[in-house]
């Protein structure tokens, strides 16, 4: 955890009026104690109710098989920005998604949020 991005963009996302929903397959448990005011979650999926944006900040095989239908249907605004570049753009598109990634031109729908 001593070197992992979330120690940084969480608090940064915070101070910009950000409400975190977290889930880390692997590094949750020793993430808590060091991340304040942040809701856990059992898996992905419960992170996206409402959602606003789905922030992709690892890279565990679980992320890249997510049904992107499911999550598309829980998130209020159905927008993926993902740090590692897990998807490609064009599958992100098909799925309906406005998708930005590092290095890479954005996927936009035409109708947003």
């Amino acid at each position: 955890m001593r070197d992992a991005p979330s120690l940084t963009i969480i608090p940064l996302l915070q101070k910009m009026g950000g409400n975190i929903h977290a889930y880390d397959p692997i590094g949750m448990d020793s993430a808590k104690p060091l991340l304040q005011n942040v809701s856990w979650h059992k898996n992905a999926y419960e992170t996206l109710d409402d959602a606003d944006v789905l922030l992709i900040v690892t890279e565990w095989h679980e992320f890249r098989y997510l049904d992107l239908e499911k999550v598309h249907s829980r998130m209020k605004c159905p927008l993926i920005v993902d740090l590692r570049n897990i998807y490609t753009p064009e599958t992100l598109r098909k799925a309906g998604f406005d998708y930005h990634s590092l290095g890479r031109q954005p996927i936009t729908q035409e109708k947003g949020c």
